[in-house]
């Protein structure tokens, strides 16, 4: 079996852009996988098609020769844009190979621990009686992992939504939450994405202003570029971090699981440079008895292929997802993709189908092309950039 073409179609689905894969070979089995870089889906599709001009004719089944093959293979190894064209092209090389063994990619690594994968919520709610209410119809729904996103006091007041102040944040988003602690009691479990947006001590702060036991974990407050910034925070909260969405190797996630930095391992399987790649950062966070908690605000590719490795590893704490009571977020449109994971309620079921269990309608990918999206470019009041 060989591969005869690699398919890129970077579509507009829900809210946001979708990069998707298509991997086709002379037997007759393809696999499909999805890129995470959003924003920039098209540098992603230049990569890949870099890669397309050599694996043509290459042998699918190989894969772990194929990802070191295009890491090394090059004098400028690694990147953002380059791991997310691997991480796609990894992704359905599994799903080729699961498909003609016959098996559900999970088996590929390793076999199943579960059958099925926890998940958490996200709400977005304001002001504070709907947040406070948004988190008991969760936890009325059979919910108990729910995170949330910082708020801003006043925010009505002011027209430009790209205005975003971190200390202005801080105080009323730790009163909130600290309410809502008070409001649900001690079991569920809770958190908060502050997505880059803080220094050290503004995060620290935040952290300072909620009695211990507010939160359950603290998602990405600083930027990740410097580990030592976070071993400081480290040393300032005990607030348990989560970190790691936005890591392009298993290079990247070495600090901060070798200096105990990160307490949840949130790692995005279609920018971490694939299946391959992720297995092996989850090996190396098991022997720091890390859970992965993994990031996943894309489509049903990337969610299929986050499940198997969900199912395959025994340390796992829970899978983002975007479809809730308190979100919908378009994502997983059924006339794309016809076969997706099945959701119920707060957890996945774990796929039996040979391969990823994800089928694609190439047709319906053509109803809603791409289009440029940025994300907010946020500025403070004396009109400096922050971070988004």
């Amino acid at each position: 079996m060989k591969i005869r073409d690699i398919k890129t179609y970077p579509v507009w689905v829900g809210s946001r852009n979708q990069l998707l894969v298509k991997i086709e070979t002379d037997a007759g089995v393809y696999g499909w996988g999805e890129s995470g870089l959003s924003g920039r889906e098209l540098a992603v599709v230049g990569a890949i098609r870099h890669y397309r001009e050599w694996l043509i004719g290459r042998d699918p089944m190989r894969i772990g020769a194929l990802w070191q093959e295009m890491y090394r293979g090059q004098y400028f190894e690694g990147g953002r844009a380059l791991l997310a064209a691997q991480s796609a092209i990894d992704i359905a090389l599994h799903d080729i190979v699961g498909k003609a063994l016959g098996v559900p990619v999970y088996q590929l690594l390793g076999g199943k621990h579960r059958d099925v994968v926890p998940c958490f919520a996200t709400t977005f709610a304001t002001p504070l009686a709907k947040f406070v209410e948004s988190f008991k119809l969760l936890i009325e729904k059979g919910w108990n992992v729910i995170r949330t996103v910082p708020v801003q006091r006043n925010p009505t007041l002011e027209d430009d939504h790209n205005l975003f102040e971190p200390r202005e944040s801080i105080g009323i988003t730790a009163e909130w939450l600290t309410q809502v602690r008070q409001e649900v009691g001690p079991d569920p479990v809770l958190g908060i994405d502050y997505h880059h947006r803080l220094s050290v001590a503004e995060a620290a702060s935040f952290c300072q202003r909620m009695p211990s036991g507010t939160l359950d974990f603290l998602e990405e407050p600083i930027r990740d570029e410097t580990p030592e910034a976070y071993e400081v925070l480290r040393k300032m909260t005990d607030v348990p971090l989560a970190i790691g969405e936005e890591f392009s190797s298993k290079w990247a996630f070495l600090p901060y699981i070798e200096r105990g930095i990160t307490n949840f391992v949130r790692i995005d399987v279609c920018n971490v440079g694939g299946l391959t790649e992720a297995k092996k950062v989850a090996g190396w966070a098991e022997a720091h008895y890390i859970d992965l908690m993994p990031h996943n605000p894309l489509g049903p590719v990337c969610t299929a292929a986050t499940v198997h490795l969900a199912a395959a590893v025994p340390n796992f704490a829970w899978l983002e997802v975007r479809v809730s009571p308190t979100e919908s977020a378009g994502f997983d449109d059924r006339e794309i993709f016809a076969v997706q994971p099945v959701q119920e309620k707060d957890h996945i079921l774990v796929s039996d189908a040979p391969g990823l269990g994800v089928e694609v309608n190439e047709e319906a990918l053509t109803k809603d092309p791409f289009r440029f999206w940025e994300a907010p470019h946020l500025h403070r009041r004396d009109g400096s950039h922050t971070n988004w």
